[in-house]
């Protein structure tokens, strides 16, 4: 039989177990506490400016806050330490006098330069006196120098000349962009970057190409941006300009015109302004239309004494330009002269007519 006391031993051991099984079930379901941890506000910064080493995760029970130069806790890299219950804070010898301390344990670096740039270390002391250490970086970059724009020249030709304009700056480490007119520039197979985008192509250059360019040097603390360089592009607005676009004027003349026996030449002579959008050309000048016997071959009428006339007429020219037509008016003179020779004429003998004539635009 088995002793009375073999019961009682096997319960004392369950016992045990069950208390153990609840003691590691207590621990497991402890609150978490976040782990401190450092933040560079703003992460990257210019020298000059102010930086914050923002501690996250701080809790209520802390005794202290220790600020320490470098990735170690040593006495001789303190900055600057912080009592939390009395609210006192106490330097130490590696504070430079821009350091300030918040109660949350956050540090302030005012007027920042750049032998600041390193890591620092944060020791945060508990009311129990346990404590907590964490490391963080500081980064402190110099301002980026004002860049300048050269040019090998700011008047060209369109569709003749080539543009280089090169972004000069002195410091190293930097990002360079180009904008045009204040936005960034859109490159295309005319317009490319080299030298690390410093240098700015456009070949051949185009009349949509005017305008000012900008060149951006920047790093990730701060930018800078050079003044406007302005860019001028002179074109042809005359057919068989090198813009390759087509410039050709044509239009139609519709006007009174009165007989004549002898009239070989009709001869129209003008001058007229031409304005039309979006470009504006220079003053044209036609020089002379003609209605030869070609023309009056068409038609058969007696020949009736030869007078000379002039009259008005009004032409519309329209000026052809990629897809796009404007309208423009001009005036014109006809003059009527007389030959020795009869020839016949477009209209009956003595009677004034109308007609419509293509208007070919000597150049």
């Amino acid at each position: 039989m088995e002793p009375p006391s073999a019961p009682a031993h096997g319960g004392r051991i369950s016992w045990h177990r069950l208390l153990l099984a609840v003691s590691l079930l207590s621990f497991w379901n402890l609150p978490a506490t976040a782990q401190i941890t450092i933040e560079s506000v703003p992460f990257n910064v210019a020298e000059g400016s102010d930086v914050l080493l923002l501690a996250h995760n701080a809790t209520e029970d802390t005794l202290g806050y220790s600020w320490y130069r470098g990735e170690r806790v040593e006495n001789n890299q303190l900055i600057i330490l912080y009592r939390v219950d009395i609210q006192a804070n106490t330097t130490g010898p590696a504070y430079s006098g821009r350091e300030i301390i918040y109660p949350n344990g956050s540090l302030l670096f005012q007027n920042a330069t750049q032998n600041d740039t390193g890591y620092y270390t944060l020791m945060v002391t508990k009311n129990d006196l346990q404590r907590e250490i964490v490391t963080g970086l500081l980064r402190v970059y110099h301002p980026v120098a004002k860049p300048i724009i050269e040019a090998n020249s700011t008047t060209v030709t369109e569709q003749k000349d080539t543009v280089v304009l090169t972004c000069i700056i002195n410091d190293t480490e930097v990002s360079i962009r180009w904008l045009f007119n204040g936005q960034s520039l859109l490159l295309t197979e005319r317009i490319k970057l080299s030298q690390e985008n410093s240098t700015l192509t456009i070949e051949p250059v185009r009349r949509e190409d005017a305008g000012h360019y900008q060149c951006e040097a920047s790093h990730p603390g701060n930018s800078s941006l050079s003044d406007p360089l302005r860019l001028d592009v002179k074109f042809d607005s005359i057919p068989g300009s090198t813009s390759g676009v087509s410039d050709r004027l044509e239009g139609q003349v519709t006007g009174m015109i009165s007989q004549s026996t002898n009239p070989q030449t009709s001869t129209i002579v003008s001058h007229s302004h031409v304005n039309y959008s979006p470009n504006k050309i220079d003053e044209v000048t036609y020089s002379s239309l003609n209605f030869n016997a070609q023309e009056s071959k068409k038609h058969s009428s007696a020949s009736p004494p030869s007078p000379t006339a002039t009259e008005m007429i009004h032409s519309e020219v329209k000026k052809k330009e990629r897809n796009a037509t404007s309208p423009a008016r001009c005036t014109a003179d006809l003059f009527q002269a007389s030959q020795p020779h009869p020839q016949e004429t477009p209209f009956p003998s003595g009677k004034m007519g109308r007609g419509s004539f293509p208007l070919f635009i000597p150049q």
